[in-house]
């Protein structure tokens, strides 16, 4: 049974958090009381973003404890997204989690563009369709599915329902939440004709498996509209532990016109309202060797940063 005297603090914390006009104290509550209140008291709601969609959460998982503290998960990413996405484009989304990023595209592109959502776990799969009836977007495409850089047998581990976002191929010796065995395809098979000619933007997710995925997609870049961009979230680290390299990838990218850039992130609770006030981060070009985990943006733009 819940404490009563928990879930007082947890929605008068939760509401401050989430309605507060300035930054005095918010990022001490957020990192040092609510994020943990809500990670060893799960609350299952439905909850709104700050975009106006509605999302049904668990807090005991990391992206949507977020969701449900502040409206949003990686604000500089959901904010470049609302400045990239227009009614009519198409979204790919690669490890597309529990829908978070599919809904917002959804909510952007409208009912004349379409959202491609791809997730290999079969459990998040259904969080996101859920998501989707919730708020009722006939745009998006769920597909139950992994890709990588050809056809084969990818086995799946989760170390912790804690953070359903570290769902990975790397190998892991420590305890399991779960496994699982899913036959991955290219990124190329998995799309259609209309979704790869219209593709605006196609983000890459995958825990350390973006260099079989990137390496999928390189036969479609040549093929995009002029404009498209692709976003990979880079971890050098669990790359290597698959025999795969950031420099292979950046020269994947560079060698089908692609330029480097930037975008900032912090997963800390305590960064998020700073994050959600400074609406001046854009990404930057990147120059320099990536040594750690990055969000780093491919576009045909040759600037300094992109708008």
């Amino acid at each position: 049974m819940a404490n009563p005297l928990v879930e007082a603090l947890i929605t008068l914390e939760r509401g401050y958090v989430r309605r507060a006009s300035g930054p005095v104290g918010t990022a001490s509550i957020a990192a040092r009381h609510l994020n943990p209140l809500l990670r060893d008291n799960p609350r299952r709601r439905v909850v709104d973003t700050v975009y106006g969609a509605k999302f049904a959460v668990d807090t005991q998982d990391l992206i949507q404890r977020y969701i449900y503290m502040f409206g949003v998960w990686e604000p500089n990413m959901s904010r470049w997204l609302r400045r990239r996405l227009r009614h009519g484009d198409t979204f790919v989304d690669v490890g597309a989690n529990v829908g978070y990023f599919s809904v917002l595209a959804a909510q952007l592109v409208g009912e004349e563009g379409r959202v491609v959502a791809i997730e290999a776990s079969s459990v998040f799969h259904r969080r996101l369709l859920q998501q989707v009836r919730l708020n009722g977007y006939g745009s998006v495409r769920a597909v139950n599915l992994a890709v990588d850089d050809e056809r084969k047998t990818l086995t799946f581990v989760l170390a912790s329902s804690a953070n359903m976002g570290a769902n990975s191929i790397v190998p892991y010796s420590g305890p399991a939440e779960s496994t699982f065995e899913i036959e991955a395809i290219p990124l190329a098979e998995a799309l259609e004709p209309s979704e790869i000619a219209r593709a605006r933007v196609i983000k890459i997710d995958v825990e350390g498996a973006e260099g079989g995925v990137v390496r999928g997609l390189a036969p479609l870049l040549d093929r995009l509209r002029p404009d498209a961009e692709i976003t990979v979230e880079v971890t050098p680290s669990r790359m290597a532990q698959l025999g795969d390299s950031v420099d292979e990838l950046l020269a994947t990218m560079r060698r089908h016109g692609f330029h480097t850039y930037r975008l900032a992130n912090d997963y800390s609770p305590g960064s998020y309202p700073r994050m959600l006030r400074d609406e001046s981060v854009v990404p930057v070009r990147w120059r320099g060797p990536v040594v750690e985990e990055s969000d780093l943006i491919f576009s045909r733009v040759d600037a300094e940063t992109l708008p």
